[in-house]
C-alpha cells in the first residue's frame, strides 16, 4: 500500500465515511491511550495509521483517496485490567461500532479471546487479524429513484414475519444465484406472491451482521435466527448476492426500493438488548476491546462480570451516553438512509432497564420520542425479558405498540378447549382496551399473533404437544415445555382422516380470530401454506430444510382462506376500529354487542362461568363513518362472529335486536368460503370447533 495522507478530519459522524474523495474515520473510547487504524490491502497485508487527534472521546482522522471497498479495523491499547471493568488489548482486531459494511465472519481460534484458553485471568497476546471480521468502506451515493415510504396507517397495516434466507432459498421461481438473499427477496416472483397474499409489511427478522455462534459450529449447526448482533449498522453480509465489500448495501436498498414499489412497508426485527461477544469468557471482536464499561453493563460490586437479562451473557448499557447514541444514530440511518419503516425491539425491556427495575419512562424512551426521525416510524416492541418483572405486556408507553403475548395465549387456549377463557377471548378480539386504553393507546398498540418465529408453526401448534428439538444437540431441554397445543389426538403426521379434519379445522379457526380481531395481525411466515417444522419450537439454529419455506408443499385451501381473510379485513374497517368500542348505542344499537347461543347477551356470570366455550359477537358497521379508509362508501358493515370451542356442534338463536337478515360468508367447517349467498334470519348450527362470520344485508 502506498504512502497515505493523514490528515487531521472530524471527530463526527463516527464510523468511516467517505465524501467522495477520502474518507473520515472516527471512533469513541475513552478508556484508550492510543488507537490504531489498520488498513489492509487486497493480499491481506495490514497497514498501521495511529489516530493522534482526539475531541471529547473520538479519535479521528482523514485519508484522501482511501475510499469504498477499503478493508479495515482499529486496533484500542490501555489497560487490561478485567476486575476494573477495563478490556483493552491491542494485539485485537476490532470492528467499527459504526462500520456500514463488514466483510467475512469470525474463524474461531483462540486468538478471539483476550484470555489464554482454560485461564480466564490471564492475557493472550496472539493476533486476532487472520481469523476475524473487516470493516468496509462504503460507497453512500444510491439512486433511490422515486422511492418512497408506504405509510400505511397502523390499522390498515398486515405483518408478514420473514426471513430473508428462509422464505427465499427453495423458491422455484428465484434464480438459484439469488435464492437466500436481499436480492432473492427482491425478486418479482416473490413480491407477487406478497402482494396477491395481501400483506403491507414485511418484518425480517435480524439483518444486522451477527455472529456464527462457536458452539454451534462445532456441531454442525448454524445461527438461523440471527439475534447475535456485531454489527448495528451493516446488513448481514451472508444474504448479499453481489459481494461483501459494500455490495450488499446496495443490494439491501434495492431490495427496500423494490417493496416499496408495490406498497410493502419493511420493518427490521433488531437486537440493541446485547451483542454476540457473549459474558465474561466470550471473544473480543468489537465492544468489548473498545470501551468495556461504556457499552456494556457490569455488575457493580463485581465489574469483570456483565449483568445479564437478556440471557446471553451480556445487556447493552442504555445507562451511557455513547451507547444510547449509538442506538439512535444505528436507528435513524436504517430509516434516513436505508428507508426502512419500522423496528421491532427484540427484548425491549432491557433497554427500559435504566437502573435495577423496567422503567417506562427511561432515558431511551425519552430519546426515541423527542427524535424527529424515529418517532414517526413504527416502533414495536417484545415487551419482555429475562430480568426480575421482565414481563411487560401493556407497560410501554405512547407511541409503541407491543407483541402481545397474552393474545397469543388466550386464542390458543380457547380453541384448545381450556375452561374460563371466554372473557380472556373477548378481551383480546377487541383490541386489548385492559392493556393499553389507560395510557392513552388504542387498538392499534396490540400486534396479535397465534405464532412467530419463537415456537411452533400454526401447523405443528394443531400436530404437537410436546417440543421435539432433538436436531439441536441438547438432549430436548432447549425450547419451551408449555405451548398451549394441542395435537388433535396423534403426536405428529397423521394419515387418520379425523385427525386431519380436525387440524385442518382448527388452523382455519385460528387464522379467522387473527384476521378478524382488532388491533394489527401478524403472519408467521408460511403458516398461510401449512408449514411444519416437524415439531421443533426452537429452530434458532436450523439453517436448512427444517426452516426454510418448502415451496413444493402447498396446502392452497389454507392459503386462498388466509388471502380471503386478509382481503375481509381489508375491505370491512369494522375489524380494524382505529378506536375503541363502547359498549353503548350507535344509530340506536349497541357498538359491540356479546351473545350466548340462546341469543340473549352474556351476563357477568355468564363470563365467569368455567364451562363455557362458544361465544358470539355482533359487530356494529354503522357506528363507522360512511366511507371507509379508501373514501368508498361503506354498505352494511355490521357482522355475527360466532365462536364454538366445544366438541360437539351448538345452534344459535340469532339475536333479534341486532337486525337481519344475515348471509353467511364464512363456516371454518368448510375449506373454502361460502361461495354462495346463503341467508340466515333465525338459527345458525356451528360444528364442533368453528367459527361462523356473518354479514347484515
Amino acid at each position: 500500500m502506498r504512502d497515505l495522507d493523514v490528515w487531521p478530519g472530524h471527530a463526527y459522524p463516527l464510523g468511516a465515511n467517505f465524501d467522495g474523495t477520502g474518507t473520515n474515520f472516527a471512533l469513541f473510547t475513552e478508556v484508550a491511550d492510543a488507537v490504531e487504524l489498520c488498513l489492509f490491502d487486497d493480499e491481506g497485508q495490514e497497514h498501521g495509521v495511529p489516530l493522534e487527534e482526539v475531541d471529547a472521546f473520538s479519535w479521528h482522522a482523514y485519508l484522501p483517496n482511501v475510499g469504498p471497498g477499503q478493508r479495515y479495523g482499529y486496533r484500542v491499547n490501555g489497560r487490561y485490567a478485567p476486575n476494573r471493568g477495563v478490556r483493552c488489548n491491542s494485539s485485537k482486531l476490532l470492528l467499527d461500532p459504526y462500520a456500514r459494511a463488514i466483510e467475512g465472519q469470525v474463524l474461531w481460534d483462540p486468538a478471539c479471546y483476550s484470555y489464554n484458553p482454560g485461564d480466564e485471568n490471564s492475557i493472550n497476546d496472539a493476533d486476532s487479524a487472520p481469523y476475524v471480521f473487516r470493516s468496509v468502506v462504503h460507497n453512500p451515493y444510491f439512486d433511490w429513484s422515486n422511492d418512497r415510504h408506504p405509510d400505511t396507517p397502523l390499522h390498515e397495516t398486515v405483518i408478514y414475519e420473514a426471513h430473508v434466507k428462509g422464505l427465499t432459498r427453495c423458491h422455484p421461481d428465484v434464480p438459484e444465484s439469488l435464492r437466500g438473499t436481499y436480492a432473492g427477496l427482491a425478486h418479482p416472483a416473490v413480491i407477487e406472491y406478497l402482494q396477491t397474499l395481501g400483506v403491507t409489511a414485511v418484518e425480517l427478522m435480524p439483518i444486522h451482521q451477527f455472529v456464527q455462534d462457536q458452539r454451534l459450529l462445532e456441531r454442525s449447526l448454524r445461527n438461523y435466527w440471527g439475534y447475535n448482533t456485531i454489527g448495528y449498522f451493516a446488513p448481514h453480509n451472508e444474504y448479499a448476492s453481489s459481494g461483501q465489500r459494500g455490495q450488499q448495501v446496495n443490494e439491501f436498498k434495492a431490495m427496500v426500493r423494490s417493496l416499496h414499489e408495490a406498497d410493502i412497508e419493511v420493518i427490521l426485527d433488531v437486537v440493541y438488548n446485547h451483542t454476540a461477544e457473549g459474558n465474561h469468557l466470550g471473544p473480543t471482536l468489537c465492544f468489548r476491546g473498545i470501551d468495556n464499561a461504556a457499552y456494556y453493563r457490569l455488575v457493580a460490586e463485581r465489574p469483570q462480570y456483565y449483568y445479564d437479562t437478556t440471557g446471553t451473557g451480556n445487556s447493552l448499557n442504555v445507562q451511557h451516553p455513547h451507547t444510547l447514541q449509538m442506538i439512535m444514530d444505528s436507528l435513524r440511518y436504517w430509516v434516513t438512509e436505508m428507508h426502512v419503516d419500522g423496528f421491532r425491539f427484540d427484548l425491549a425491556a432491557t433497554l427500559a432497564r435504566e437502573f435495577h427495575e423496567v422503567d417506562r419512562l427511561s432515558t431511551f424512551f425519552d430519546l426515541i420520542h423527542q427524535d424527529p426521525v424515529v418517532s414517526r416510524v413504527k416502533l414495536i416492541a417484545e415487551p419482555w425479558d429475562i430480568g426480575d418483572g421482565g414481563y411487560q405486556v401493556g407497560n410501554f408507553p405512547a407511541l409503541w405498540s407491543e407483541w402481545n403475548g397474552r393474545f397469543r395465549d388466550a386464542v390458543r387456549d380457547f380453541w384448545r378447549g381450556e375452561p374460563s377463557t371466554v372473557a380472556e377471548l373477548a378481551s383480546r378480539l377487541t383490541g386489548s382496551s385492559d392493556l393499553y386504553q389507560n395510557d392513552s393507546r388504542r387498538p392499534v398498540a396490540s400486534i396479535n399473533f397465534v405464532t412467530a418465529h419463537d415456537g411452533f408453526t400454526l401447523r405443528d401448534l394443531v400436530s404437537y404437544n410436546e417440543k421435539h428439538n432433538d436436531a439441536n444437540g441438547e438432549q430436548n431441554a432447549d425450547g419451551e415445555s408449555f405451548n398451549r397445543s394441542w395435537n388433535c389426538g396423534v403426536e405428529g403426521d397423521s394419515t387418520d382422516p379425523g385427525v386431519v379434519k380436525w387440524r385442518a379445522w382448527q388452523q382455519r379457526n385460528l387464522l379467522t380470530t387473527l384476521f378478524l380481531a382488532q388491533g394489527v395481525p401478524m403472519l408467521l411466515m408460511g403458516d398461510e401454506l401449512g408449514r411444519t417444522q416437524k415439531g421443533n419450537n426452537n429452530a434458532y439454529c436450523q439453517d436448512n430444510e427444517i426452516s426454510w419455506v418448502n415451496w413444493t408443499e402447498i396446502n392452497h385451501g389454507l392459503l386462498d382462506l388466509t388471502r380471503w381473510l386478509i382481503e375481509l379485513r381489508r375491505d370491512h374497517p369494522v375489524f380494524r376500529r382505529r378506536r375503541w368500542f363502547q359498549g353503548r348505542p350507535i344509530r340506536g344499537t349497541v357498538d359491540i354487542g356479546w351473545f350466548k347461543p340462546s341469543g340473549k347477551a352474556m351476563t357477568d356470570q355468564d363470563w365467569e362461568a368455567g364451562h363455557e366455550r362458544s361465544l358470539g359477537v355482533f359487530l356494529n358497521g354503522k357506528g363507522i363513518p360512511g366511507h371507509d379508509d379508501r373514501g368508498r362508501p361503506l354498505s352494511d358493515d355490521s357482522f355475527l362472529l360466532l365462536f364454538n370451542a366445544h366438541s360437539r356442534p351448538v345452534r344459535w338463536m340469532l339475536p333479534k335486536e341486532y337486525g337481519g337478515p344475515w348471509k353467511l360468508l364464512i363456516d371454518t367447517e368448510r375449506l373454502q368460503p361460502e361461495r354462495e349467498t346463503r341467508t340466515v334470519s333465525d338459527t345458525v348450527r356451528t360444528e364442533g370447533r368453528t367459527v361462523l362470520v356473518l354479514q347484515r344485508f
